[in-house]
């Protein structure tokens, strides 16, 4: 292997999205002589991130005040909500919202693309001085004398035989005082760190939900600029949490999405399917009817809340955003407690840096002091109480949280165990039968992956391994008739040979990067590995 080459700053950040641009911007703003480096392994900054998403601008109001007149593309303001109860035909619109849940509530939001935010925030990052580099993997943690010191991108060129091939490029070194880890949902470095200095030993389990989203333009007439329409109950059963979204924005543009709780116990459930079917209910199939779909993707969503957040500072560095789960679950809203974790660890850094401290320890107790920390401490038993009571018992706890208690009950709930431990055996599941696709409305998923843009180089090794090759048929077919093949988002794991001898094949190339599989395998015997760098789905501007 060639010797890697190394770059050296003050600051390196590992991911481009909300947490780590704001927490680059935060620190050249109050530290305009500190290098600082942000590395991105989508081929541009905005890539990876379908978009579509209400935001609420309190942390971009901090961050850059004048985001106004800046041209910030926060151009569609919530004007029209409504949280539906869904049955099999007919949907509940629930009243006082602003009451009985409000955390929904969205007055003073705008719907946008969320990659166009982010790479309006890159063009204000590099303004300050920040070096931004997409298309690069961080592959390895670089850690010595137990500080970590950077981290290393992945090599490019590696033939799938694992030799170097006539295009190689040893990866590179980029070491720093202090590295953030801002990857959002599962990240695989935040994952070493995690288990390296066992920072999730105070915290709950993590429990994820699976966000699978279209982006439609549609025609005018039927267009309703800053509409938001949340759901839940059919098509899931009383025990398994998630929903359905739709959000008119732009130009003739309707984001829809549904997220499903990994917690889920059924093997035969297909989170994709659900949020397929969902599309034909009557609540929502008018909004499609005439329209055309554009953008495919999907990811997972940190969704444990406070409870399983993990020690967020190490020796050289910190968790910022989904990589340490500050997602609000109730609100389905994480860009702006992103933002805001991004901003005070920058604050912390820049007094680590000044002092010549080993660690950014005074970032925990600055999210302790935040409204960011009591934003998620009133909405921490919401999310335990759906997977506690289910669907109806949750709604009806949150009413109860939120009218007599504000957020403020004198007792916390917690998650006991993880996502891929909820998993039940095949022969106590029942089947459950969906309606085939119609090309119009409804779609397979092989369709839907090439509307992400996905591409792997053909030729690099798969990213995507089994630890233990023979516990898959064991244990994955034997018990729970291949899970992966229906919760995974883009088909990247199918059954050949089902009825002579059933084997696994992994079709990597068209993995979106969700980390569904990392999360919910039922013996965690799949590993995610990071792909060669600018791999993975590509979504457009815009959308």
């Amino acid at each position: 292997m060639s010797e890697r080459e190394t770059m050296e700053f003050d600051v390196v950040i590992a991911g481009g999205g909300p947490a780590g641009l704001a927490a680059a911007i935060r620190l050249k703003q109050l530290s305009p002589d500190a290098s600082v480096c942000l590395i991105e392994k989508g081929s541009e900054i905005g890539a990876h991130i379908v978009s579509g998403a209400v935001i609420e601008p309190r942390s971009l109001s901090e961050l850059i005040p004048d985001w106004k007149e800046r041209g910030a593309p926060l151009n569609t303001p919530v004007t029209e909500e409504q949280m539906l109860f869904l049955t099999e035909s007919r949907s509940y619109r629930i009243p006082m919202l602003d009451r009985v849940m409000p955390h929904m509530a969205n007055h003073g939001n705008y719907i946008v693309s969320l990659g166009e935010v982010c790479r309006w925030l890159a063009a204000q990052a590099e303004e300050l001085g920040v070096e931004i580099y997409p298309g690069f993997a961080g592959a390895e943690v670089l850690i010595e004398n137990n500080r970590v010191v950077g981290v290393a991108t992945g090599d490019m060129g590696i033939s799938r035989d694992g030799s170097e091939g006539p295009n190689y490029q040893p990866g590179m070194e980029l070491r720093a005082k202090y590295t953030l880890f801002a990857e959002g949902c599962r990240g695989s470095l935040t994952a070493k760190i995690i288990q390296h200095y066992d920072l999730r030993r105070d915290a709950d389990p993590q429990t994820y939900g699976l966000g699978i989203k279209e982006i439609w333009e549609i025609p005018a007439e039927k267009h309703r600029p800053g509409l938001v329409q949340h759901s839940f109950g059919w098509p899931l059963d009383d025990k398994t949490y998630g929903g359905a979204w739709l959000y008119h924005f732009g130009e003739n543009l309707v984001s829809y999405g549904f997220v499903t709780g990994l917690d889920y116990a059924n093997t035969w459930m297909s989170p994709f399917e659900e949020m397929q079917r969902t599309k034909l209910h009557p609540a929502f199939r008018e909004h499609f009817e005439g329209g055309r779909r554009l953008t495919y993707g999907a990811r997972a969503l940190s969704e444990g809340g406070l409870q399983s957040i993990p020690r967020l500072t190490f020796p050289g560095g910190a968790l910022i955003g989904d990589s340490a789960g500050f997602l609000n679950v109730p609100k389905i809203k994480g860009t702006h407690t992103a933002m805001k974790s991004g901003m005070l660890a920058a604050e912390a850094v820049t007094e680590a840096l000044a002092a010549d401290r080993p660690e950014p320890a005074t970032f925990t107790a600055k999210v302790r002091a935040s409204w960011l920390w009591e934003e998620l401490r009133t909405a921490r038993n919401i999310r335990p109480a759906f997977a506690r009571w289910g669907a109806k018992g949750g709604a009806l706890y949150s009413g109860i949280d939120a009218m007599l208690f504000r957020g403020k009950a004198p007792w916390t709930l917690h998650f006991r165990h993880q996502d891929n431990e909820e998993l039940k055996a095949a022969s106590l599941s029942p089947k459950i039968a969906y309606p085939k696709p119609d090309g119009k409305i409804t779609f397979d998923r092989l369709s839907s992956v090439f509307l992400s843009g996905t591409n792997h180089e053909e030729d690099q090794p798969v990213h995507l391994k089994l630890r233990n090759p023979e516990m898959w048929k064991t244990v994955n077919w034997d018990v729970f008739r291949a899970p992966e093949s229906r919760y995974c988002p883009a088909g990247v794991y199918e059954v050949a040979d089902e009825e002579t001898n059933p084997r696994l094949v992994i079709n990597a190339q068209n993995c979106v990067h969700c980390k569904t599989c990392d999360i919910k395998d039922p013996t965690q015997n799949i590993e995610w590995c990071t792909p060669e760098g600018s791999g993975g789905p590509n979504y457009p501007a815009g959308m």
